[in-house]
């Protein structure tokens, strides 16, 4: 009897979940429903904003610079051959060419502007397309800190730079501020579908940390961390990094951060009493999220986690609270970072912190405000200022200690938050509580 009950709850919860995700059809029109907003009214905007008036992107098949892959539309996987696309930017005229030379249209909002038979020679039929429109600025994926931006491969760059006339190769600029912006800039649209898309990422960690999947002193974190796997495989969703379950318990020393991060240790069995902690992912619809969060394990007779962790994650909760009150628009990943870090070590708090920009890419572009291993600031990526409409992974920990166990322990959390004209908020809350498995 046990096994049928264990097996219809097993069956009813996935259902309820893999209900929210659409098929492949219907996520197909919604990624290119998005796609061709994101090409007709947030392309224009950034292209005035950094001045660039064509955009230039090279691509191999199999090679793909990391932003073509992001316009590319539903029913292409890769670049074909070798794709190049020009968007093309009149401001007087307010509007935008969206051109691809290659023999095919992709999608419905780029049109095919080269025909192979009257001009064999693809450089030269994209050479055309340049001194047609005499662009001021010709913005190329090239970057020295931001390899999202850094797409254009030394063979295609060479035979561009190779064909172009003196004339034109002169006003080639990195088009590094452009690429950031189409990666790391959120639409109305996206913001809809990512809402969604970090409460199926909650939903799927309140499962592994249950006792549906949990049973004190048979269970190792191994087995979690393949449950997690499965769970996103058979709902038909994606994993963009694999996820890591650990554990702090009252007899053991608090690891390193380079233990942490680096060398976590597998297959520990679960037990009454232990701290559990996730890191955790999933990529739908194009968008990507990266959520950590705390589970305490009941011991026999309680039923509520110790009121010192419960203040150790109200600490966790109040670096975050610190870290997103200093965000303004303008300001710098570094600014941001050492401004928080000096706030939070003012109320006695022992923060880390190491926050990045969220959605197209799971380490996405965008100002990185710090990483665990640069607490003084990030040369380069750090540097870059917050802008509106963008989202981030609030990543981030802070050391507490306990003396009921006579040792530190960490709180890490990590939750996706949106940045946009009304200041900060959740994509879909945050943890507040410990998930208590029973």
């Amino acid at each position: 009897m046990m096994t049928r009950v264990y097996t219809f709850f097993f069956i009813l919860v996935s259902v309820v979940a893999s209900a929210q995700v659409l098929s492949e059809r219907e996520r197909a029109i919604v990624v290119d429903d998005i796609l061709e907003d994101r090409f007709n009214v947030l392309l224009p905007k950034l292209m005035d904003r950094v001045n660039i008036d064509m955009w230039v992107i090279i691509s191999r098949e199999y090679n793909e610079d990391p932003v073509i892959k992001t316009m590319l539309p539903a029913t292409w996987l890769n670049a074909r051959r070798r794709t190049i696309l020009v968007f093309y930017r009149d401001q007087e005229k307010n509007s935008i060419e969206k051109l691809a030379v290659a023999r095919y249209n992709i999608g419905k909002s780029i049109t095919s502007a080269w025909d192979k038979e009257k001009e064999p020679d693809q450089w030269e039929a994209l050479i055309k397309i340049i001194e047609a429109r005499d662009p001021k600025k010709i913005g190329l994926n090239y970057s020295d800190n931001f390899g999202l931006a850094d797409g254009v491969v030394k063979t295609d760059y060479n035979e561009f730079i190779e064909a172009l006339a003196p004339a034109y190769a002169s006003r080639i600029v990195s088009a590094e501020k452009l690429a950031i912006g189409w990666i790391e800039t959120r639409t109305s649209k996206e913001m809809e579908y990512f809402e969604q898309l970090v409460d199926i990422t909650h939903d799927i960690i309140k499962d592994a940390f249950s006792s549906k999947v949990i049973t004190p002193g048979t269970t190792t974190t191994d087995d979690v961390v393949w449950y997690l796997r499965q769970r996103v495989t058979d709902m038909g969703v994606e994993t963009w990094f694999h996820p890591t379950v650990d554990i702090q318990r009252s007899n053991e020393k608090l690891a390193s951060h380079i233990e942490s991060f680096s060398n976590r240790p597998e297959g520990k069995v679960i037990q009454k009493g232990d701290l559990l902690h996730c890191d955790f992912g999933i990529t739908y619809l194009r968008l990507n999220t990266d959520c950590q969060q705390h589970a305490y394990v009941l011991k026999d007779g309680e039923t509520q986690a110790p009121q010192f962790l419960v203040d150790a994650l109200a600490d966790g909760n109040r670096v975050q609270d610190i870290l997103t009150t200093n965000f303004t628009t303008g300001k710098t990943g570094n600014q941001i970072l050492l401004k928080a870090l000096k706030e939070g070590r003012e109320e006695k708090l022992v923060p880390s912190i190491y926050t990045h920009p969220l959605g197209l890419y799971g380490h996405s572009a965008g100002p990185t405000i710090g990483m665990w291993d640069s607490q003084g600031g990030v040369p380069g990526t750090g540097d870059y200022p917050l802008y509106e409409n963008t989202a981030y992974a609030i990543e981030l920990n802070t050391t507490v200690t306990i003396p009921e166990w006579e040792k530190d322990i960490r709180i890490m959390l990590e939750e996706a938050g949106f940045w946009g004209e009304n200041g900060f908020s959740y994509v879909s809350g945050r943890q507040e509580n410990l998930i208590l498995i029973d």
